[in-house]
């Protein structure tokens, strides 16, 4: 399988460990354009690669990732038809993780917010630095967390909880989201590598088919609250991408200052 042509992610297989790492650092694995389109794609080329047993997805540098790229952002307000690109990608992204039979593994080595949060939440086993927070902050940027985010949240750590923190996007330090379900592990930062490592192996000695069916097993309710929930939330995101408080909130990142919404 060649991945050649990927340039925001960087991608190594290692002893049958396909490694999967967003690489922009100097802007904290935001997510741009070109990155959407590679995580939409890499994970089925990952599943089809015979090479590969099991799948881990981190970030460069500080962050797993700072979510969606501002730029970006004002892209999809100010061109016809590139909101309805994203949410096609968004799709793709999670579908694949979920129908990808192999074993996900998120190393989360630093904060992972908004997309970020998402992409580390549907992998299947999450390990985080305990100097990790995670956070679904689409309303600081007035918008619907429409990505996943409306999806898995409620799954992991339940109704009232999720409602909370998807409204008011407030961050949750890595030892308190492995308590409250939201993360299997925090660890120290210096340990993470090596738990990551240990759990991988683990997973390459076992009986690979049992392991790969019972994820997909494990799946298939996850997978059905999917299919009926992210049309509306992603709908429900693109009617946001045109209100006035996100574009306030897109100056105010550039302008470095709080946004002032109107519920406009």
């Amino acid at each position: 399988m060649a991945y050649e042509a990927y340039r925001e992610l960087r991608i190594e297989n290692r002893d049958r460990v396909l490694t999967i790492t967003m690489a922009r650092p100097e802007k904290l694995n935001a997510v741009n354009e070109r990155m959407h389109e590679e995580l939409a794609q890499v994970f089925t080329d990952a599943a089809l690669d015979p090479a590969v047993d099991v799948i881990v997805l981190t970030g460069e540098g500080r962050a797993f990732s700072a979510g969606g790229d501002i730029e970006w952002m004002q892209k999809m307000i100010d061109e016809e038809g590139a909101f309805d690109k994203t949410a096609a990608e968004g799709r793709r992204i999670v579908f694949s993780m979920l129908d990808c039979e192999k074993p996900i593994v998120a190393k989360v080595n630093g904060h992972a917010a908004g997309l970020g949060a998402t992409l580390a939440l549907f992998c299947d086993v999450i390990f985080a630095s305990e100097k990790a927070r995670i956070s679904d902050p689409h309303v600081s940027v007035g918008f619907v967390a429409g990505d996943g985010g409306a999806v898995i949240w409620p799954q992991l750590i339940g109704y009232a909880r999720a409602k909370e923190y998807l409204m008011t996007g407030d961050a949750i330090p890595a030892a308190k989201a492995a308590e409250m379900g939201l993360i299997n592990h925090a660890v120290a930062p210096e340990e993470l590598d090596a738990a990551v490592d240990a759990f991988v192996a683990r997973l390459q000695s076992g009986a690979k088919k049992a392991i790969r069916w019972s994820k997909m097993s494990v799946n298939i309710g996850l997978k059905q609250l999917a299919h009926s929930i992210m049309d509306a939330s992603l709908s429900m995101e693109a009617l946001s991408n045109r209100t006035a408080d996100h574009q306030e909130a897109v100056n105010a990142f550039r302008e470095k200052r709080e946004p002032r919404f109107t519920g406009r």
